[in-house]
């Protein structure tokens, strides 16, 4: 089993940065994706982004392209979601996810079924 921790959540003004960790424990397994999702109140959950093992692929929902950026460090079974230029649509819980299937389908579009899920952490944006 793998648990997942994420922090690095809180409350930002409209325009502002925060970068969220995830880190992994347990029994983790190689060459594993990772990646985000978030629900906004009242909507449901949805891909934010995700990075292969290696770290050279990375995918991200339209709506935070330019702006989020993932990464991993291996050695210490972390991820970051560095969130820039957030906005009030950005406010959601952000979970954290671990293993599964990572890809893209024949339009391009990713998508990526996790495996092991965080209990989430709160991201609100002011304006």
């Amino acid at each position: 089993q793998v648990q997942l921790e994420e922090s690095g959540g809180g409350l930002v003004q409209a325009g502002g940065s925060l970068r969220l960790s995830c880190a992994a424990s347990g029994r983790t397994f190689p060459n594993y994706a990772m990646g985000w999702f978030r629900r906004a109140p009242g909507k449901e959950r949805e891909f934010v982004a995700a990075i292969t093992w290696s770290g050279t692929r990375t995918y991200y929902t339209d709506s935070v392209k330019g702006r989020f950026t993932i990464s991993r460090d291996n050695a210490k079974d972390i991820q970051y979601l560095q969130m820039n230029s957030l906005n009030p649509e950005d406010t959601a819980v952000y979970y954290c996810a671990a293993d599964g299937e990572l890809g893209e389908t024949e339009l391009g579009d990713p998508y990526y079924y996790p495996t092991f899920w965080g209990q989430g952490t709160q991201v609100t944006v002011s304006s």
